[in-house]
């Protein structure tokens, strides 16, 4: 059975994990003890070193230089020798010393707490020596827990670990059911800080929904603002309609009629404008734009608008060098299409609309300055905001419903540029900037 939370995977991994080790370790133990035991070990051979010495004082000396031989090494060692015959009795005093079938065989002795004795037998005689080692200072179980400790160690820090990794994911968890469930502005806000890759989702979790918060406000104001721009049109036109049937004068009738469905026209292509200025980048054409020329072109398809209002449009190219930039045509078109008559519509009757082109290191400029009334300083960046005018002599009357500028910033933006705008007594100069990259630039 799998566990349910990561937290739970992560504990039991490391549990059973240390779990393996302490058996390892313990197996690894047996092991060493079997490979000291072999008769050619080094032990081993000690061991028979002694043996051969203590049958050689009994030989020799009998029992008391045996028993001052066994006194030596049992003074050295700190452990206890005994020399017996082939019936199990001490040569020195003639105890019975019979051991257990088991004994001197590898056991788990730091379990027990107290060593077994060692039988070293001679391949020469019947004699054996019997070596029983001194007692541990700990009493049975007690190495066992003197060890403890690790397991413990490991296992709190595994806990802490577990904690560490579990805990954020389940906090992120929280925020995509907050922000599945309505709350547009939930964020996994105390996770960002992280550096690791946990850190790293909730950065992606939070840049994912800022931008689909973005979207969802922009798209509920523009339906609320294209909602309140098409209640007045229409309602004119049910009552130029009404008017037609029922006024003798039904051309003045007519004309209010047409007005409004130009207005209608007008709005309803510079929304298509705004909603493919946000489209997808991937099905953008883009190609090299030679801005002296698209400038110049602008200029003059402008000319007769501008005419017709009483003013006229000079444009400063830069003729020293060709500016070209990479982009969409089309869309960049509009763009500044949309600055040059935003310009003639504000500026008063018998004067000039600049237009300037000009390169600076890596920024191309263009410059539309009108010598109109100019915008309130509050004001200078929310006219680049879908629908919104500013009260007094720049405001419906003048013909626009609001979205000029604003599909104009988006084309700029979407082009990797910005534009502003500022007062320049008399006059409004909105201002482009461009990068100036032969790369192509992602959309």
């Amino acid at each position: 059975m799998r566990p349910r939370t990561i937290f739970g995977a992560i504990l039991i991994w490391f549990i059973v994990t240390v779990l393996l080790c302490l058996l390892g370790s313990v197996a690894t133990s047996f092991l060493l003890s079997a490979r000291w035991s072999r008769p050619d070990s080094f032990l081993r051979r000690i061991q028979q070193f002694e043996l051969s010495e203590a049958i050689l004082a009994f030989e020799e000396g009998g029992r008391e230089k045996l028993a001052a031989y066994l006194g030596r090494l049992d003074g050295i060692l700190r452990a206890r020798h005994r020399l017996i015959d082939s019936k199990d009795r001490s040569l020195v005093d003639g105890s019975d010393c019979s051991l257990s079938p088991s004994a001197g065989g590898p056991r788990a002795w730091f379990i027990l707490g107290t060593p077994p004795p060692m039988v070293v037998r001679s391949p020469h005689s019947s004699y054996r020596m019997i070596i029983d080692a001194p007692p541990p200072p700990f009493g049975p179980f007690d190495l066992l827990l003197t060890f403890l400790w690790l397991p413990i160690l490991i296992a709190a820090l595994c806990y802490l670990l577990a904690i560490h990794l579990a805990s954020p994911l389940r906090k992120l968890t929280l925020a995509i059911e907050s922000f599945g469930g309505g709350d547009l502005s939930a964020r996994a806000r105390v996770e960002v800080m992280r550096r690791d890759e946990i850190g790293d989702l909730a950065r992606a979790f939070d840049a994912m929904a800022e931008r689909i918060q973005t979207l969802m406000t922009a798209e509920r104001r523009l339906l609320q603002d294209v909602s309140h721009e098409l209640r007045s049109p229409l309602a004119r036109l049910a009552f130029g309609v009404e008017l037609a049937r029922t006024s003798p004068n039904r051309g003045q009738a007519l004309d209010r009629v047409k007005k409004d469905l130009a207005r209608l026209n007008l709005l309803v292509d510079q929304l298509l404008q705004l909603t493919r200025s946000e489209g997808d980048p991937n099905e953008r054409d883009l190609s090299s734009i030679d801005l002296n020329l698209l400038l110049r072109d602008l200029v003059i398809d402008c000319s007769l608008e501008a005419q017709a209002k009483g003013c006229r449009l000079e444009f400063q190219d830069s003729e020293s060098e060709s500016i070209t930039v990479r982009g969409e045509p089309e869309l960049l078109r509009r763009a500044i299409e949309n600055v040059l008559r935003n310009a003639i519509l504000h500026t008063e009757e018998n004067t000039i609309v600049d237009v300037a082109l000009a390169r600076e290191r890596e920024t191309i400029t263009i410059q539309v300055r009108d010598r109109g009334p100019g915008v309130p300083e509050a004001d200078l960046q929310r006219i680049f905001q879908p629908f919104y005018r500013v009260e007094g002599h720049r405001d419906r009357h003048s013909g626009g419903v609001g979205l000029g500028l604003a599909i104009a910033s988006r084309a700029v933006l979407l082009h990797g540029g910005r534009i502003f705008a500022r007062n320049i007594g008399p006059g409004l100069c909105i201002q482009i900037d461009l990068p100036a990259t032969s790369t192509e630039v992602s959309l």
